[in-house]
């Protein structure tokens, strides 16, 4: 029998950029044979906008180039992104709202590589075939973006996460726990550590067409930050066996969260 598996590539997550999850690959899919390795390049544009309790906008522009590679049971992802940020220098990627030794009011625009994440995957075996699907991950976020420009900490973050995912009907239903463990600097004081969880539903909507949308909260990442919470609708077109395209949108409901936010991807598996 095929099953359905849903697989959430959140860039931690893009996969995580503020303040937004990004999806890489968001969508249900057939697992494939443990004799074979899948491998998928994908490129995509981000843009987000707002003032994030601030008095001014800031304004974030990300362009990760992914590569997976999966074998069996395990998955490995490397995402190493072009990011610029338009602002005043007090709102961090996948962070939010930070205070910065080097304070400032004047707009600034600062672009470079971004932090380069690292994901490590382990997908269980279901137990039957009614069973719900259960996947392990581990993201490393690489410190590679130049803190002095207000691009990263300059310090290392590792995530941990489980992934569930229930065929229900034509529908899947997935939901995401994890916590995320930051590296401290003087130079961005009051990060700490945090919890988020994700709950959601993709279904088909006609050939080659799946859609999906799922909820988003998050735990303050700063102490000048509040706690998210989103709702996140996309979409995925299935342009052949090898080409595929997801774009997603973002509504906030806190003042961490962007007034606009867009992501579009392109992704060719082989």
């Amino acid at each position: 029998m095929k099953f359905l598996r849903v697989i959430l590539v959140f860039p931690h997550s893009l996969f995580r950029v503020l303040p937004l999850s990004f999806l890489a690959l968001c969508g249900p899919i057939i697992a494939q044979s443990n004799s074979n390795i899948k491998q998928t390049v994908s490129l995509a544009s981000y843009f987000s906008s707002g003032d994030y309790g601030g008095d001014r906008d800031t304004d974030i522009y990300y362009f990760p180039v992914s590569y997976s590679a999966n074998k069996g049971k395990w998955g490995a992802q490397l995402t190493v992104p072009h990011l610029q940020v338009e602002g005043v220098g007090n709102v961090l990627v996948n962070i939010g709202g930070v205070n910065r030794a080097v304070s400032g009011n004047q707009l600034e625009r600062n672009s470079g590589i971004g932090d380069s994440t690292l994901a490590l995957t382990y997908q269980m075996d279901p137990f039957s075939e009614t069973s719900p699907f259960i996947d392990f991950r581990l993201n490393i976020k690489i410190p590679t973006a130049d803190r002095n420009r207000g691009l990263g900490t300059g310090e290392a973050d590792y995530s941990t996460q489980v992934d569930i995912s229930q065929n229900y009907g034509n529908s899947v239903l997935f939901g995401t726990l994890g916590y995320t463990f930051r590296g401290k600097t003087d130079f961005y004081a009051g990060l700490i550590d945090s919890a988020y969880a994700q709950l959601g539903i993709a279904r088909p909507f006609a050939l080659r067409w799946n859609v999906g949308i799922f909820y988003e909260y998050r735990e303050p990442a700063s102490t000048f930050s509040p706690e998210i919470h989103e709702l996140v609708p996309y979409f995925s077109f299935q342009i052949s066996d090898s080409w595929s395209f997801t774009g997603l949108t973002a509504f906030g409901f806190t003042q961490a969260s962007a007034t606009a936010a867009v992501l579009g991807q392109i992704n060719y598996s082989w």
